[in-house]
């Protein structure tokens, strides 16, 4: 009927590639990219799938604009979650006769998001974003409107298809997890206890000025004590205190590798991955290494080489290798660090739990004992999930306040 579209983050492109050439031989697969792009949308033809990144999309969004396909596919779609951001916008301007979006994490922090999703797939549906707000994120995220809740949950629902991998992949070996509680050492801990003492002076001398302490800056110093959760030299570059989290770590992929386990190593902050990396560089274990810097091509070769059973440890960001990654090789995750939403630490563990995977796979979780990962840890079960209380009916919890916050930083929740 017309050429298709897929846009899809950088990592998943190639894998829409192969896939397409396995599952669908009748299509062509295209790539958008290169320096004489521009040329290939001017050449598109029926049964010609391009396949392009989100970030040449919102580079060349004037192009895609005039061009009009038979259907389009958003991958990952919570790449548009942010309704305000050039890429989404790029995304609502696209012309097609048809739209999916696929994505395993519809509702990451608040119900916008899922108003953003809804604005690129059936403009209207959900109200404009003032009047969605006012009838149904504030009562359902403030007030808990059962109502509100259900009255949403009917908008949507028929345009939506859940498959849980229960439904799906009966097949999977089972997968196990386990929350590591870390106990931290008396320098550790006393310097974490510093860090949070500084936070709140810094926090209430803003709420005795003329403002309070805004979210960005609450954010910030929670940021921090995540840091300092994880390890002296985050906050402190020149402390020579142990990290208890990185001696766990250490005993536990001492043991893996013994009893030849392969494992992937996640981290939301690239500084910790680096530590991590020095410990491995002196005990001479070999490891892939994946970040947001890492080019497309080496990311690639480093998950094909993994597959092949080359090296036995991957330590990768949360944020550059948490989706469309095939890393089925590895039986044990591990995150360093805790997220504030569970689905996108699922999504990680998933990289090793999915299609393809033989071996039960065990996940652990390292959380610092007595410190703020804990409270995270505490709110998962909240946040399982906020899309969950509309798609299964279960209570909603809405985004944190910064005075909720606050709350964690003082040691009240």
């Amino acid at each position: 009927k017309g050429a298709a579209l897929v846009v899809a983050p950088t990592s998943v492109c190639n894998n829409w590639f192969s896939e397409c050439q396995r599952f669908a031989p009748n299509l062509r697969p295209i790539f958008y990219r290169g320096k004489e792009r521009a040329a290939l949308l001017d050449n598109i033809q029926a049964q010609d799938l391009l396949i392009c990144s989100y970030g040449l999309l919102q580079q060349d969004a004037s192009l895609f604009q005039a061009k009009h396909w038979s259907s389009i596919v958003l991958d990952e779609a919570q790449a548009i979650k942010n309704s305000q951001a050039k890429r989404t916008k790029a995304a609502y301007q696209l012309q097609g006769d048809f739209r999916l979006i696929t994505t395993g994490t519809p509702v990451e922090n608040h119900l916008g998001e899922l108003w953003s999703l809804f604005r690129f797939l059936n403009p209207g549906l959900l109200l404009s974003s003032d009047k969605f707000s006012q009838r149904f994120q504030t009562p359902i995220e403030r007030d808990s409107d059962y109502n509100a809740r259900q009255h949403l949950k009917r908008l949507v629902q028929p345009f939506i298809l859940r498959r849980t991998k229960n439904q799906v992949l009966q097949e999977l070996p089972s997968r196990t997890e386990i929350t590591l509680q870390i106990s931290l050492g008396d320098g550790e801990r006393a310097l974490y206890e510093a860090i949070r003492q500084q936070a709140l002076e810094a926090l209430e001398k803003d709420s005795d000025s003329e403002k309070d302490a805004g979210h960005l800056e609450v954010l910030a110093q929670i940021t921090r004590l995540r840091l300092a959760s994880c390890h002296p030299k985050l906050v402190m570059p020149d402390s020579e205190l142990p990290s208890g989290k990185l001696q766990a770590l250490q005993e536990l992929v001492t043991e893996l590798l013994e009893n030849q386990h392969k494992a992937l190593i996640f981290s939301q902050f690239v500084k910790h991955l680096a530590l991590i990396k020095a410990w491995l560089d002196q005990q001479g274990i070999l490891y892939h290494y994946l970040d947001g810097s890492t080019p497309q091509e080496k990311r690639q070769e480093a998950v094909e080489a993994f597959q092949r059973g080359d090296r036995d440890i991957f330590l990768i960001s949360l944020k550059a290798g948490g989706f469309g990654l095939n890393l089925t090789a590895a039986d044990y995750v591990i995150h360093m660090d805790p997220w504030w939403n569970p689905a996108v630490e699922d999504q990680a563990s998933d990289r090793a739990h999915r299609i393809g995977q033989q071996r039960p796979v065990t996940i652990y979780r390292l959380v610092a004992e007595n410190t703020i990962e804990e409270k995270i840890v505490r709110l998962h079960q909240q946040k399982r999930d906020l899309a969950d209380s509309l798609l299964e009916g279960s209570d909603v919890s809405g985004k944190l306040s910064s005075q909720e916050m606050m709350n964690m930083i003082r040691d009240e929740v």
